[in-house]
């Protein structure tokens, strides 16, 4: 019991610090990524070591923390090329692969993996719509006018839809599955175009290129031209820019529009938070 609580506390000081420079930067250093992995392996293998663990098979302490690791790498990967996740999100993602094999089982540990992603999915929606909310009523006006214009640009989509809504909810007097897709069928284009307002009228701003960082994403491509002639452009990218794009828009342009992303890393302090308690009410501790 003892080790799964110090690992517990070592992964809410370090996701704690990772959340406040989220906050405060809109970026995760890495070396709280990477020390986070140093720490958890190196605590596992003295705890392994000096507990006299089986090294022969896998059913060891610190070998169980390499597995969630490498389990851990996958998942990262694939949220980040699912683009889900930033490059400072995947990373530390992988570091709580190093922590939340809190068992020698590897089977329990999957069990507890698959917890800790289901809470994940479920904090990071709350979290993510309380945050657009936020948006929503520091840019009130520019985020009706979005809507607005979002509405009137895509209004005949919008009647189709809502005509195809209708013939289901009819037939969902009949047939009540129907009814259920009627309904997500009304509240689809909603949802739709609250989110694409919110992202164009509430998530940008525009940053002296003199204070540019590595990773920032461009809101639109920047094309430059002399005279009528096109000479270059930068694209707008999940990437962000480079160092190369960087000094280039800092030799031509003074201010840019960005796209200023919500701070996604306290949806893992906050999953961690649920997922401790989680584990304490398990084993009797609340």
């Amino acid at each position: 019991m003892i080790r799964v609580i110090f690992l517990l506390i070592l992964a809410g000081i370090f996701v704690g610090a990772a959340s406040i420079e989220d906050i405060k930067k809109r970026e995760v250093e890495n070396w709280i990524s990477f020390s986070l992995i140093v720490f958890a392996l190196g605590f596992r293998f003295f705890w392994s070591l000096f507990m006299n663990d089986s090294w022969l098979t896998l059913n060891n302490f610190f070998y169980q923390g390499v597995i969630g690791l490498v389990i851990f790498i996958v998942l990262g990967h694939l949220f980040y090329y699912g683009r889900v996740f930033a490059g400072g999100d995947a990373k530390l993602m992988i570091a709580l692969g190093t922590i939340l094999p809190l068992s020698y089982s590897l089977k329990e540990n999957i069990f507890s993996f698959a917890t800790f992603i289901f809470l994940f999915l479920v904090v990071g929606s709350v979290y993510g719509i309380a945050w657009s909310f936020i948006l929503v009523m520091r840019n009130k006006n520019a985020f009706v006018i979005e809507f607005r214009k979002n509405v009137r640009k895509n209004m005949k989509t919008i009647l189709f839809v809502y005509a195809l809504a209708i013939i289901l909810v009819v037939i969902g007097i009949y047939f009540q599955v129907f009814l259920y897709f009627g309904i997500l069928l009304i509240l689809y284009p909603l949802i739709l175009l609250y989110a694409r307002s919110v992202d164009d009228a509430c998530m940008i701003k525009k940053v002296h290129t003199s204070k540019l960082v590595e990773g920032d994403w461009l809101f639109k491509n920047v094309i430059f031209k002399r005279g009528k002639k096109r000479v270059g452009e930068i694209k707008s990218n999940w990437e962000g820019l480079s160092k190369k794009e960087i000094n280039l828009l800092k030799k031509k342009m003074k201010y840019v529009n960005l796209r200023e992303g919500i701070p996604f890393v306290p949806v893992f302090f906050f999953s961690l938070i649920v997922y401790t308690i989680i584990w304490m009410k398990k084993v009797n501790i609340m």
